[in-house]
């Protein structure tokens, strides 16, 4: 059996624009991240085809030991409905925390259900992470301040 790896070099990628328009998105709307990758404005959602569509969402799983988790089931669940001719469309957000964090998987997917290009999925995948990161640092500090500012007033813990 071929690795992830060796799977994965074996892809040729479509560029990205090439998959927009496949699924009617105009390019010229697609906030770059390279060559393959892009976000796409909220303000292109038609919410009379939201109306019309079925939305599955993978919110939490325990992965195998083989690091099969959230990605992976939802990268084939979109090949399987693809292969039934089902129009799909996966979004995945930073989906690269559990090897960070010291925990099995790859983060990309594994064997024909990945995420590519994999080298790119890191936690700064479309620099979000670090304005999580900004905001969480910011209400500690606010809160912090907060607390010293008000610490006679009996809010602080003693």
């Amino acid at each position: 059996m071929k690795s992830d790896i060796e799977i994965a070099r074996e892809c040729r990628l479509k560029p990205i624009e090439d998959i927009a328009r496949q699924v009617q998105i105009p390019v010229d709307e697609l906030e770059h991240y390279g060559k393959y990758i892009a976000k796409v404005p909220e303000s292109l959602i038609d919410e009379k085809k939201v109306e019309n569509s079925n939305l599955i969402l993978v919110t939490a799983i325990t992965p195998t030991k083989a690091g099969i988790g959230k990605t992976t089931v939802s990268v084939g669940l979109a090949l399987g409905l693809s292969h039934i001719g089902k129009k799909n469309i996966v979004a995945l957000r930073e989906p690269s925390l559990g090897p960070c964090f010291g925990l099995k998987g790859g983060a990309a997917g594994g064997g024909y259900a990945q995420i590519l290009p994999m080298d790119k999925i890191n936690l700064h995948f479309t620099g979000d992470f670090h304005a999580v990161t900004s905001a969480h640092n910011m209400i500690a500090a606010l809160l912090d301040n907060y607390i010293y500012q008000h610490r006679d007033e009996g809010f602080a813990m003693k």
